[in-house]
């Protein structure tokens, strides 16, 4: 695995990708998408669309939790007291909220994206193993949102909390069940970190 993200003329960028690599992020994006679940039926009003309710309460999947977190409270700071009781109460009513208005757009463009690279890869006729994939500006970001999602994805299930522990990861044997996630976690990395370069003024 190898693909780099290059720049084109015109903005967007390019990647060459083998029919394993294509398969690869295929199917992450479809476990992705079947993840968030079918896409909710929204009014034709887009006065009533504003101001229509999601849910209030945090996802009980875990990698749905990391990509849809809480807005408020979340991991406290170094040197930071903790929050009473009241303080605990008052950032949970405000995230429940804030997510009650928020999630069902950030959910919807998060499975947009997904389903963007599903569909740009779809449309790949490989030559010899791999094709050349091009980018507009747009599928650019939509792509790198879905890049990101799936890494926070692959990062949750390995339970890769700091950065430093991906090393560990990248040295455990071969037969260990976790070590195709691993090199896919390390690969979308470099892909997404590619990709980000080619937005760059």
């Amino acid at each position: 695995m190898s693909g780099q993200f290059t720049p084109i003329p015109g903005g967007g960028a390019a990647v060459t990708l083998d029919e394993v690599e294509i398969s690869i992020i295929r199917s992450l994006a479809t476990q992705l998408l079947e993840l968030f679940g079918p896409g909710e039926e929204t009014p034709d009003d887009p006065l009533a669309q504003l101001f229509e309710e999601g849910p209030s309460e945090p996802p009980s999947d875990p990698v749905l939790k990391r990509l849809f977190p809480d807005a408020y409270g979340g991991p406290q700071a170094p040197g930071r007291r903790p929050p009473d009781d009241k303080e605990a109460a008052e950032q949970r009513e405000r995230a429940a909220e804030f997510r009650r208005y928020t999630e069902n757009d950030l959910r919807a463009r998060k499975r947009d994206d997904a389903l963007a690279v599903i569909r740009s890869l779809d449309a790949l006729v490989p030559t010899g193993g791999s094709a050349e994939l091009h980018l507009d500006p747009e599928g650019s970001r939509r792509w790198l949102g879905a890049l990101n999602d799936l890494r926070l994805a692959l990062g949750e299930r390995l339970e890769v909390k700091d950065e430093d522990e991906i090393e560990d990861l990248f040295r455990l044997p071969d037969e260990d069940p976790r070590k195709p996630l691993v090199m896919a976690y390390l690969w979308l990395g470099s892909l997404q970190e590619t990709l980000v370069a080619t937005l760059l003024p």
